[in-house]
Formats: C-alpha cells, structure tokens, sequence
C-alpha cells in the first residue's frame, strides 16, 4: 500500500511543491496549513510520517511535535526557513527524525522522507528478531524494541538504527560516516545532526540510569559503552 503522509506548511507554494514530489514518488499527501490542523489530523487520521514546518501560526512545528509526542510515534521530518543549529538540536530533541532547511531539493526531501519510512518499518518476524543483548541492554529488531534492564526505551526510527547498529559490533569504534550510512544511507547531513542524534540517545539511556550508553572516542567516532555489563 501506498505511504501516507501528512504535510504541514503556511506557504502554499511550498505545500504544492512537496505535495507534487510526494504524490509523484507514490505517496497519498494530505496538507494543512498550520500547527494546530496538523495536530487534529494526525490525531484523527493514521498517517505514516509527517512533513512538519517548525515556523507556522497557531502552533509552531516544535509545539506540534511535543504534543505529538505524548502518544504517538508518527515518524516526523522538520522544515526550516532557518538554518540554526539550536533550531535543528530542538527539533531532534523533542522527537523528530530528520531536519531539512529550506529551501531545499524535492529530491532530496523525498530521499530523506524514503529513509525515514525504511527505518521505521517493521522488520519481518522470525531469526532477525532473536535478541541483541549487550549488558543490560537488549534490541529485538523486528519489534523495534529496546530495553534497558526493565525500562523500555523510546527511540525515533533513526536512533533506533544507529543504536541497532553500534550494539552489533559493541566493542568496536564507529565513524560519523558509518553512523551516517546506518541512520541516512546515502544522504549527505552534517557532523552536527549526528551529534544530535548521539546527544538524544545518551539522553534518553541518562533517564533510564545508564549514563555511559555512548562512549566517544575523541578524532574517530562513537562506540558503545558498558550498559551495566
């Protein structure tokens, strides 16, 4: 079936040109024009990920996504009109996947929008979902889960794959481009939207009482840490 996706933008002209690019990549569009329509509609309609403009009236895209949330984990891909790093760390920090700068490629913005959709399907069930355990951390792949002695942690699609991939070879020291190529594929982002991805991550192991999930290794990379082992 074909993916839905939920577009929320004031500008029309943008909405038109990614609503374009998604319906010609195969995808069912919904668009709205502002923060609080998008947070009805992704309440009242399933959708599969959201394409979310953090400057919008009636409520900005941060706002939208912290209320989203509370009880969803509807894959979320912010836009901006600015490129601020605080802007991008907030974004991600408060849940979202990815981060796009206007203005941007249509293309790209689909490439990015495809990795996201591909992270966060569900992996068929069966041996890929015997168990990743490390310490007192364990990752079962088809469910998405992960869990920390007996606290469930919650991760966006992408964290989910960098952390899936550090745990597989979890004495080993990862690159940005590796983590790059295990969270975005192909796609081109900063060394700054890695660490933000890295920052969320240790974040949320912190609240769980792991404060050594993520260890860097100063001029190389990142690789994971104890994890009560």
């Amino acid at each position: 079936m074909a993916h839905r996706i939920l577009v929320a933008d004031d500008d029309p002209h943008i909405r038109e040109v990614i609503c374009f690019a998604l319906e010609k990549a195969g995808m069912v569009v919904e668009s709205v024009a502002d923060g609080a329509a998008a947070l009805r509609q992704a309440q009242l309609t399933p959708a599969d990920l959201m394409i979310l403009d953090v400057g919008m009236p009636e409520m900005d895209g941060l706002e939208v996504c912290r209320e989203l949330r509370k009880t969803s984990r509807l894959p979320i891909l912010f836009l901006s009109a600015r490129d601020e790093e605080i802007d991008r760390i907030l974004g991600l920090e408060m849940g979202g996947d990815d981060y796009v700068t206007k203005p941007f490629s249509p293309r790209e913005l689909i490439a990015r929008v495809n990795v996201i959709l591909r992270r966060a399907r569900p992996e068929p069930e069966g041996d890929d979902d015997e168990p990743m355990v490390f310490g007192r951390l364990t990752l079962r792949p088809a469910r998405r889960s992960v869990r920390f002695g007996e606290i469930d942690l919650d991760f966006t699609a992408i964290e989910f794959s960098i952390v899936k991939r550090l745990l597989a070879r979890p004495t080993y020291v990862l690159t940005r481009s590796q983590i790059v190529d295990a969270s975005h594929a192909n796609i081109h982002i900063s060394d700054r939207t890695v660490d933000s991805h890295i920052r969320n991550i240790r974040a949320k192991f912190a609240a769980a009482g792991c404060s050594d999930a993520v260890e860097t290794v100063h001029g190389v990379g990142f690789r994971l840490g104890r994890c009560g082992a």
